[in-house]
Parts: structure tokens; sequence; C-alpha cells
């Protein structure tokens, strides 16, 4: 969820100095897929939306301690100047540290929509994302977490690898690759704190 700059520093700092390595969108697929894993404790970073902070707060902290993250971007934000844009997008990229996916076109409840509405939120927001950033966009990020039957079969027919949901939980393969489980983390848990809640929340 939302937190300060200062205590998203203390949760990377935690993992780091507990021996976690982040995980790329590839890596948690192989991870996900093949069960192997490229060090005993990995996580996979993951941060809804788009907002600008999380290209001026978020994105430094992440390449001064050389952690990897994934940005589910809304694609619809591009001219919005509460979220970051597409030259934001590229040197994030660039430095090899952050992946952006998709979190839809418009960010609506895909579980409400038409099969066709579903189509092309999922669609186009990776057509965009392929054309422009030069890569296979593989993770989808519903809306809420909010989705159903026909959302899962959509979102593999168009070609995402992987989709995230918010149900509470440890991402397990057991679950679907088209529904895995997060570890939200809400605003008010400062180091210690996020730690002890990280390994209880499984």
């Amino acid at each position: 969820m939302m937190v300060t700059p200062e205590e998203f520093k203390q949760h990377m700092e935690w993992l780091k100095e507990h021996d976690y390595y982040t995980l790329t969108p590839e890596e948690a697929y192989v991870v996900l897929t093949e069960n192997k894993k490229p060090k005993e404790n990995i996580v996979w970073v993951t941060l809804d939306d788009g907002y600008l902070n999380n290209f001026t707060e978020g994105f430094p902290i992440l390449e001064d301690l050389k952690m990897n993250a994934t940005i589910n971007y809304i694609t619809s934000k591009l001219d919005n100047q509460y979220y970051f844009h597409e030259d934001d997008m590229k040197k994030m990229i660039d430095s090899g540290f952050i992946s952006i996916e998709s979190h839809t076109v418009s960010h609506l409840d895909l579980n409400t929509l038409s099969d066709e509405q579903i189509h092309t939120e999922l669609a186009d927001s990776k057509t965009w994302m392929d054309t422009t950033l030069n890569q296979n966009t593989s993770v989808v990020c519903y809306p809420a977490g909010r989705y159903d039957e026909r959302v899962e079969k959509e979102a593999e027919n168009v070609g995402y690898k992987l989709a995230l949901t918010t149900e509470p939980g440890y991402a397990n393969k057991n679950d679907g690759l088209f529904a895995l489980k997060r570890v939200r983390i809400s605003p008010g848990y400062d180091k210690e704190a996020f730690g002890n809640y990280l390994l209880s929340a499984q």
C-alpha cells in the first residue's frame, strides 16, 4: 500500500540485511514453474499503478541497494502528472533493477466487464508495453485484484505468463499462475515489524 519513502527504505534494508534475493519477473516464472531458486531466500517486490513517486522516491532506494522490483503500470496514465511517463520507464529499465509490467489500460474491475472489454484492457496494455519498451510483457496485475475464470483465460490467451491478485499469502503455483497471491504491506511497519510480518504472512 502507500508507505513513506523512509518506511520503504527500511523494508528494503531488512531484505538486504537478511540476504534476500529480489526476483525479476522472468526469475519468478522459473521459480514458480520449475522450482529453481537463484538463492535460498527470495522475494518478488511488486508495486502497483505507476505513481510518480515510484520513480522519484522508490527507484533511487532500489538502485542504491541494488535490488530488483516490478512496477505494474496503468497505460492510460501516461499523460497524467501524478504518474511516471515513458522516459522515466526507460531510465528505470535501463538501470537493470526495474521491470515495468501491465496493470491494464484503465484500471477497471475486470470481472465486471464484457469479454470484449476484458480482451481490450489486457491486450492493448501488453501491446503498448511490448512495442514501446521493446520487451515481452509477461505479467499482468489485476486492478483491485478482481478477476474471474474469463479474466484468467484471456490473460493467458493474450500472452501473459503470470497474473497477480491482491489475495493475501505467498505466491504458489498450486493456486495457478494466473491467480498468484501477494503479501500486502500497509503503512506503519518499521524495519523489525516488517520482517516479522513478512515471515508470518504465509
